[in-house]
């Protein structure tokens, strides 16, 4: 009869280990640990949805890692930022001669405001992929390079959709405009996981 006790204890711990299978790699729990690390850290943006959307997919580099989920993070803002500045160079040279005199300038200013802005996301991605270990002053002088340049290109960006304001209603104002508010997202995004993984590395 002393041994009931030890025989229900037994019988409950393989009945919790049944319950709570321990994750293996090939594990649903170890798989999704590492997007719902994006979702959180991507719900202290000002567009997590769009963040999750465009940073999901890089689940298995990212793991739960700050670090390369916010390189990441400025990789795909700069592959936007290429796209769109691009696109608006060939609409500049379509639109050179003939065109509403406003919207041709609106399309020179912002072409320019996005290359400056490519350049400026590309430095902080060059800057990422040569941090010191964290926790250093060298860290936090690159950090505030990388901050620094984020927080140009989107200041570029919002003046690229700024100078449209004035343009008339149309399909190419409708097509730049919005365009250029998804790589503004993106970079808002990216800046947020920046000064996220710069203050823990603090």
């Amino acid at each position: 009869m002393k041994s009931l006790p030890s025989i229900s204890m037994h019988f409950l711990t393989l009945l919790f280990f049944f319950l709570h299978p321990i994750p293996t790699l090939g594990s649903t729990g170890y798989d999704t640990s590492p997007t719902d690390y994006i979702r959180t850290s991507c719900s202290a943006t000002l567009y997590p949805v769009l963040c999750y959307t465009s940073l999901s997919g890089y689940a298995n580099p990212v793991q739960q890692d700050p670090a390369p989920l916010a390189r990441i993070a400025i990789g795909v803002s700069l592959s936007k930022a290429r796209h769109i500045a691009s696109y608006v160079s060939n609409l500049t040279r379509e639109t050179a001669y003939g065109a509403d005199p406003q919207a041709s300038a609106a399309l020179h200013d912002c072409f320019s405001n996005m290359d400056d802005a490519v350049d400026e996301i590309h430095g902080s991605l060059r800057q990422m992929r040569r941090l010191v270990a964290p926790g250093s002053e060298s860290f936090r002088f690159q950090m505030g390079n990388v901050q620094t340049w984020m927080s140009a290109a989107l200041t570029d960006e919002e003046t690229c959709t700024d100078g449209f304001e004035d343009v008339k209603e149309g399909p190419l104002k409708t097509e730049v405009y919005e365009r250029a508010v998804e790589v503004k997202k993106l970079t808002s995004n990216a800046l947020a996981l920046v000064n996220s993984y710069a203050e823990k590395g603090e």
